[in-house]
């Protein structure tokens, strides 16, 4: 698919994989909806930035009305981006972190999702891409609540791209391993580097996924880093 002139909107796109998906799409010509809670700021012509807390559906459903008046074409491309992880055994992770990791992860990409499947479904095609992680494929220890949403962004997304195909949506599920981001910011046993993935990698995947033919279809995108702590020595 050409990219030239699509509607994109991306949640989380301040910073890492949002970030690099929003210079990535602009620069192939799609015309960028970012939402966020953190400011960015974007000098391209393509690229309004819509003050958004996404755990919240009032807020997202303004977003999306705001994004209609904007533009008189639909929703090409949909990418639920955001989200956080906090890290601890179970008996000590604060029930305002397991909300968040809730609303965030999960909440979010079901309140942007119903509200562009709608347009999608009209334009007779689409493409969501929802960014879950390995540790919605694989149980890890300290991070039970960030794993048990991004489980929840795996069965959601398999679920949907079943439900969408026979109206020529696409459904997409990433599962990145670490990636050098600032996500890690509340885990201080865990300081990036350049050993994880990066950001602009991931979009590249992503971005080449979208381009593909009409009746091509990658349901599933892992990606891992080949030597995450580094060659050994």
């Amino acid at each position: 698919m050409n990219l030239n002139q699509k509607i994109a909107v991306i949640t989380g796109v301040s910073k890492g994989i949002g970030e690099a998906l929003c210079t990535q799409l602009l620069a192939d010509g799609a015309i960028v909806f970012g939402l966020g809670r953190n400011p960015y700021s974007n000098a391209h012509p393509n690229f309004t930035f819509i003050s958004t807390d996404v755990r919240n559906y009032a807020a997202v459903e303004s977003a999306f009305l705001q994004i209609d008046v904007a533009t008189s074409k639909p929703i090409d491309i949909l990418i639920n981006n955001a989200g956080l992880g906090y890290f601890g055994n179970v008996e000590d992770l604060p029930m305002e972190q397991w909300h968040e990791m809730m609303q965030t992860n999960v909440d979010a990409m079901f309140y942007c999702t119903r509200l562009a499947v709608p347009k999608m479904k009209a334009n007779g095609k689409g493409h969501i891409m929802n960014i879950a992680s390995t540790a919605g494929l694989e149980g890890m220890p300290m991070v039970s609540g960030y794993c048990a949403t991004k489980w929840a962004v795996k069965g959601f997304s398999e679920s949907l791209w079943r439900e969408l195909r026979d109206f020529k949506i696409k459904v997409t599920c990433v599962y990145p391993g670490s990636v050098k981001t600032d996500f890690f910011r509340n885990s201080p046993n865990i300081q990036p580097h350049d050993y994880m993935l990066m950001p602009t990698d991931i979009a590249d995947m992503m971005v080449y996924a979208l381009k593909t033919p009409d009746n091509f279809h990658q349901v599933n995108l892992e990606v891992r880093p080949l030597q995450p702590k580094g060659p050994k020595r």
